[in-house]
């Protein structure tokens, strides 16, 4: 199938051979789009052996991955590649170096150089930079003036905290205290609890808690407050009023009511009739909000906010309709913005609290150092100093698997590349740096750490127009079943019909092995036929057990015929390493 395999370079068909050979030159800055098993790992270390052979120091080449793991497995390629080609003869190495995009007549030149290049990084003493986000980050944080740790809440002397768990665990109770000891914020607490429950509070909370540090960003640009507008802005003609209802109060508004009630009144159908008896029942209500739901209730079907059929004909209830609905939207925007307004409050004590916690144990987590590093790359006269040190130690800066960065972790590396960006020089005017990202935004599956596919389009872009980089994409697999990927086209491009994703094109694979595709049966919800239905009635202790949403409760089952079916496979022989 290779005669059909995509490999596309800024959009136009190129051959496999020319895709490769730009995607390892290490004198360009390239985005790679490639789906799985196209090779993407081995592009980025072939890259950084490209690097070394054209006489890049070990050391000046900084290699971003997102897990500790695959930068141990990138660490391990290189070293094997590097033993492996001290001791091939020089016919494999010209292949080695052809392979990599090296003209046969340079890679001539090239075989001793490669041969050598063990000895060479052995001897250098400093190995090539193979790193997490974190651990740039963190080391970035080492260097940070103390002011700048003093400006954002940070301990001078702190512990580096890979997973907050303990941390979270910990804030509930001295945010349960200050909202106890807080008039204000338990009224707050209070009005959310008794609509949404307290599970499904502390849920949005959690929420909240774990993307705090883009809260606090949004929270001090205004986002947060102008997020949700107060019912005013929609309807400018109840401006004077605190709540929607208060309209109600008016003597014009009284005596209008009234005589849409004599004229119904005055109909000789019933259902009018009993549509001014309520009309009048409700104006003697002295709570205006019940007194909206009444005056709904006599008008409007139970569901939308429209006349019920048999009114619809009568000129006092057309007259009506307007305004009754007008003051229903303005109610439910007015509902909206304050449980906006709480949720706000209560999120930023819960913020509040979390950083207390922190530091009382001198704990720094990874939000903090990536929103200290993003200072630190932004900052108009510290970034001068950050970006002077990065310019002279780093000559090629490679990230894999780009579709996890979160957007924080993107907006560092851009405050930093953006100094590049048609200038030709960073801050101390050297060279930029080369750029190399690669990742498939169709595997992102980092998003519970807060990564957006949708940044790997803003690099992708940024590489293009900041950098006058290149763009690759390759939609062709070395390793994957036909049968496999058939299924893969046939499940994205249903997607793509149904507009629930873009930009995919029907996958290739090298690969001429069927494969093995299994189904598990589907999973009915609740409560349609053959699926079995809870029951409604069934009691649940409120305080140890939270109510489950539908979703949740689908996603649950689901995964427990996952783990069913993965456990009876390894029951029945087949090696846990084998599943994925």
């Amino acid at each position: 199938m290779t005669e059909q395999a995509a490999y596309e370079h800024n959009g136009q068909p190129v051959s496999r051979e020319a895709f490769y050979a730009i995607a390892c030159d290490p004198a360009r800055s390239v985005a790679v789009e490639a789906c799985a098993g196209a090779g993407k790992t081995w592009m980025l270390v072939s890259r950084m052996l490209r690097a070394l052979l054209d006489g890049a120091a070990p050391h000046e080449i900084l290699a971003i991955t997102f897990t500790k793991k695959a930068a141990g497995e990138m660490r391990q390629r290189l070293q094997e590649w590097l033993e492996a080609f001290a001791e091939a003869p020089l016919d494999e190495l010209t292949r080695e170096l052809v392979a990599r995009g090296i003209s046969p007549q340079r890679a001539l030149d090239k075989r001793e150089a490669l041969q050598n290049l063990y000895r060479q990084m052995l001897a250098s003493g400093r190995p090539v930079q193979i790193r997490t986000f974190h651990s740039w980050f963190a080391a970035l944080l080492g260097t940070a003036p103390l002011a700048l740790l003093q400006a954002q809440g940070l301990p001078a002397n702190f512990e580096l905290l890979e997973d907050d768990a303990e941390a979270v665990r910990e804030v509930w109770g001295p945010f349960l205290h200050a909202v106890a000891t807080s008039a204000s914020l338990r009224a707050d607490y209070e009005a959310v609890v008794a609509r949404h429950g307290r599970s499904q509070t502390h849920k949005a909370l959690a929420a909240a808690l774990s993307k705090r540090v883009e809260f606090d960003l949004a929270d001090g640009a205004g986002v947060v407050d102008a997020s949700v507008p107060p019912f005013q802005v929609h309807c400018p003609e109840l401006a004077a009023f605190n709540e929607p209802a208060d309209a109600l109060q008016s003597d014009a508004c009284h005596q209008r009511w009234l005589a849409r009630a004599k004229a119904l009144g005055a109909e000789s159908n019933k259902t009018p009739q009993k549509a001014a008896d309520a009309i009048i029942d409700a104006l003697a209500c002295s709570d205006l909000n019940l007194r909206l739901d009444l005056l709904r209730k006599a008008m409007f079907v139970a569901k939308e906010d429209r006349l019920s059929k048999n009114l619809e004909k009568f000129p006092a209830a057309q007259e009506a309709e307007p305004e009754l609905q007008r003051l229903l939207t303005a109610r439910r925007q007015h509902d909206a913005w304050q449980h906006q307004q709480r949720m706000a409050r209560l999120a930023r004590c819960l913020i509040a609290e979390f950083a207390a916690v922190k530091h009382q144990h001198g704990w720094v987590d990874m939000n903090d150092v990536e929103r200290t590093a993003l200072v630190m790359l932004a900052d108009p006269i510290l970034s001068g100093w950050v970006q002077e040190r990065l310019d002279a130690r780093i000559r090629h800066l490679l990230v894999d698997e780009f579709q996890d960065t979160n957007p924080l972790q993107w907006q560092a590396l851009h405050a930093w590349l953006s100094g590049y960006a048609g200038s030709g020089g960073g801050a101390s005017g050297q060279k930029p740096p080369s750029v190399f990202i690669v990742g498939d935004p169709k595997q992102s599956i980092y998003r519970f750490r807060r990564a957006e596919p949708q940044v790997f389009i803003a690099a992708q872009a940024f590489v293009r127009d900041g950098l006058g980089g290149d763009l690759l994409s390759c939609d062709h697999t070395r390793r994957n079943a036909t049968g496999v990927i058939a299924a893969v086209n046939h499940v994205m491009g249903a997607a793509q019909a149904q507009g629930e994703t873009s930009g995919f094109r029907d996958h290739t694979t090298e690969s001429t092995d069927p494969g093995v595709l299994l189904r598990l049966p589907a999973i009915l919800p609740p409560d349609s036929a053959g699926g079995g239905s809870a029951d409604p009635l069934a009691w649940r202790d409120s305080l140890t057990e939270p109510r489950h949403e539908a979703e949740e409760t689908q996603r649950m089952r689901e995964c427990t015929q996952a783990a069913a079916w993965v456990a009876a496979q390894i029951a029945a022989g087949t090696p846990p390493n084998e599943v994925l």
